[in-house]
């Protein structure tokens, strides 16, 4: 059951989602990431060793038109860093993609890359930080600098029910969002955890989920079953 929550009222900024890309994949706000995220595609995994990296920033992905936007942390060094598209090329889109075909929202349960023909339906994918940061650990001020394209993303989703947090510093990321443009006047009863559901007034709902790290999917933190059934959930509060 989703608890409802104190609104402040503030209006969400507008902007071109494609423009708004483009400004991602040309950022350079933040030296440490983007000297990683090069270094990373300069020298690549023996296994990718013939690949070229994408190595810039990495754009949300979807359907503009979406009434769900999955958040997640940051993109993964040999994943998204690699093909340039979120949760795409690892472990962790391995186990995503599957359940979000699963669910309608997937043409096609395998993402391999940026030209494999994957369409998203009525889903929008972006991350609280768009360069892959080093231990998965991006820096408090690292994560501040990326915020407003965040704001911006969510003010351009116009028909958004439901944003679905993957793990933790996801969450806590919208959480701060939700606070930052007005929608929310203080953080109040909004707690992190697996199938944690929450009625934002006047916005949408903030559904939280475990992250498809293969941390969590290989030692049976989170199950297939358990994440079929947040983006069963996902589907039914979107036609609310």
């Amino acid at each position: 059951m989703a608890k409802n929550l104190p609104v402040a009222g503030n209006p969400l900024p507008v902007a071109n989602l494609d423009e708004l890309n483009a400004r991602v994949i040309a950022c350079e706000l933040c030296p440490r990431l983007r000297e990683y995220c090069t270094q990373i595609a300069e020298t690549r995994r023996k296994a990718y060793r013939d690949q070229q990296y994408w190595g810039k920033p990495v754009p949300s992905f979807g359907d503009h038109k979406a009434r769900v936007l999955i958040v997640g942390l940051a993109p993964g060094a040999h994943g998204s860093n690699r093909t340039g598209r979120p949760f795409t090329g690892d472990g962790s889109g391995n186990f995503l993609y599957p359940v979000l075909y699963q669910t309608g929202f997937a043409s096609q349960p395998d993402a391999t890359g940026r030209d494999d023909g994957m369409k998203l339906k009525d889903l929008q994918i972006t991350s609280v930080v768009r360069c892959a940061p080093p231990d998965n650990k991006p820096f408090p001020e690292e994560q501040a600098r990326c915020a407003p394209y965040l704001d911006e993303e969510v003010g351009a989703l116009t028909k958004l029910k439901v944003m679905v947090c993957l793990g933790k510093i996801a969450f806590d990321g919208v959480v701060q969002h939700l606070m930052r443009t007005g929608k929310i006047s203080r953080r109040g009863e909004l707690k992190f955890g697996h199938a944690a559901e929450y009625r934002i007034p006047g916005g949408p709902y903030l559904l939280a989920s475990y992250h498809p790290s293969l941390q969590n999917t290989n030692t049976g933190k989170l199950t297939e079953p358990m994440f079929l059934a947040i983006f069963h959930r996902a589907r039914e509060l979107a036609r609310k």
